[in-house]
């Protein structure tokens, strides 16, 4: 009997082979590797152009450094301890213990999260430990750019102003002390975890998180100088626009890729996420033309980050009835907080939260944290939640519960983000001034970076006739001294 002829196939496409083995679901794979890449140009290079274009001129190449510098300081971190106190073994109830995540036999191994499994109370398996069809390295990547955009969205608060050295020594330390915990607590398998707290996607870990984290850290490095306090403008509204538009897209594998599978609960979370972007931005927009008599580009993109935010805790848990409903209300809670109780506030007025981060994921996150438990359908929570027969307030039963635990969650991310940033910022600030020179203060990128924006001479550059080219005749003395960034006068 002739031998069977050998597999012309190489052993990397192979069934059952080291590189394909049983457990993989290259379906699920693909989708979870390309979700982590949408969440990833969120950052880079979403963000970064966000950022770099919103500001004024004299800081937009230190506004996108601070993200860019972000994300590859996260990523090594995360890799070399971060990663397993976050999804690794429990030290502490709301802790995973340290260590790497860059070994071989770690990584290609099919991805657990090992302190998932949910017990009843009497001890038998409720729900079986979460294990994904592809290997640990999908997962720390996916998980990576999770963490890395919270520390951008942080930075947020912090622009135009921050000493970019005490910028790079905040990233590891508050990676380490306070993104962990609260992934670990909510999402690997922590006390708010099997408490069935819900947060789908990170309304809590990622949003609540930085915007808290944001605004006292804000407190710490104190406000921007008197003159950009006062006049803040874009140096450049469509760049702004195109890494807003980044961000919406990216979304879609910031929630899509959350079940850890490509499945019907992903594509819901797709759906429930752009419904309810696009009516945030509608109603921050009708506000502002309502009460401002004009639709401002500015105010439709904080809409837009409003509603992501907002459906981001029950994206793939609510009906799109109820992303609707959660849109409303995204789009005008925030803006509420931040057009009207900002400035009656005199607390706020003293924070100088640059962007705004405390109103559009603070606030937006503790939004949708309450209403994913007011919503949470219990068809869709049973396709996710590890706590069976989970549900919103609206469906009775133990929804009332649901809406305490959420607001318990809630008050555990606020009080632990708010404590150990405030920890974090006095230490560094014995050893590196938080804040930046009065010179650099004044002058911005130039005199941080020693590189501009853009050849142009405008805000915060000192005038050398020699090196700008330009006559000195009475019109230009005029014209230099009223110019200022995105306004100049060409």
């Amino acid at each position: 009997m002739a031998a069977p002829p050998p597999n012309p196939l190489p052993v990397a496409y192979q069934g059952g082979s080291t590189a394909v083995p049983d457990w993989l679901n290259k379906g699920d794979n693909a989708w979870q590797m390309i979700s982590a890449t949408l969440v990833g140009l969120q950052s880079v290079p979403g963000l970064v152009i966000l950022y770099g274009s919103i500001v004024k001129k004299k800081w937009a190449v230190n506004s996108a450094f601070m993200a860019l510098y972000a994300f590859a300081a996260v990523v090594i971190c995360w890799v070399t301890w971060a990663y397993k106190m976050s999804f690794g073994d429990k030290l502490l109830p709301f802790w995973g213990k340290a260590g790497p995540a860059l070994g071989q036999k770690f990584l290609i191994k099919q991805a657990a999260l090992p302190e998932s499994t949910q017990f009843y109370d009497n001890g038998t398996e409720e729900t079986a430990m979460i294990t994904p069809y592809y290997p640990m390295a999908s997962m720390v990547w996916f998980q990576c750019v999770f963490a890395a955009i919270t520390l951008i969205i942080l930075a947020g608060s912090l622009l135009g102003r921050m000493n970019i050295k005490a910028w790079m020594a905040f990233v590891p330390l508050w990676l380490t002390f306070s993104y962990t915990v609260g992934a670990f607590s909510l999402w690997g398998g922590g006390f708010l975890f099997h408490w069935g707290v819900m947060d789908y996607s990170g309304g809590y870990v990622i949003h609540l998180s930085s915007g808290i984290a944001g605004l006292t850290a804000a407190f710490w490095v104190g406000p921007r100088s008197t003159n950009d306090r006062e006049r803040f403008p874009p140096n450049n509204v469509l760049l702004t626009l195109a890494g807003a538009g980044l961000l919406w897209m990216g979304w879609a594998g910031f929630n899509g890729g959350d079940p850890y599978s490509a499945n019907v609960d992903s594509s819901m979370a797709v759906l429930n996420t752009n419904i309810c972007a696009a009516t945030s931005l509608l109603v921050w927009t009708w506000l502002d033309v309502i009460f401002f008599k004009k639709p401002s580009v500015i105010g439709a993109v904080q809409g837009m980050i409003t509603g992501l935010v907002c459906i981001t805790p029950g994206a793939g848990l609510v009906q799109g009835w109820a992303a609707i409903v959660m849109g409303i209300l995204s789009g005008s809670v925030p803006w509420f907080s931040m057009m009207i109780v900002h400035k009656r506030w005199t607390l706020l007025q003293k924070i100088d939260d640059t962007l705004g981060v405390f109103h559009t994921h603070a606030v937006a996150g503790l939004l949708g944290g309450v209403l994913t438990g007011l919503f949470a359908e219990p068809t869709l929570c049973a396709l996710f939640l590890p706590v069976t027969n989970s549900r919103g307030g609206v469906y009775g039963g133990s929804g009332g519960i649901q809406i305490l635990k959420q607001l318990a969650g809630a008050a555990f991310i606020i009080g632990w983000n708010g404590a150990v940033t405030s920890i974090i910022c006095v230490l560094i600030n014995k050893v590196i001034p938080l804040r930046m020179t009065e010179e650099q203060l004044s002058i911005g990128d130039d005199a941080v970076h020693g590189e501009e924006a853009y050849a142009l001479w405008g805000d915060g550059e000192k005038y050398d006739s020699t090196k700008h080219n330009v006559s000195m005749h009475s019109d230009d003395t005029f014209m230099h001294k009223t110019s200022s960034g995105a306004t100049q006068v060409v």
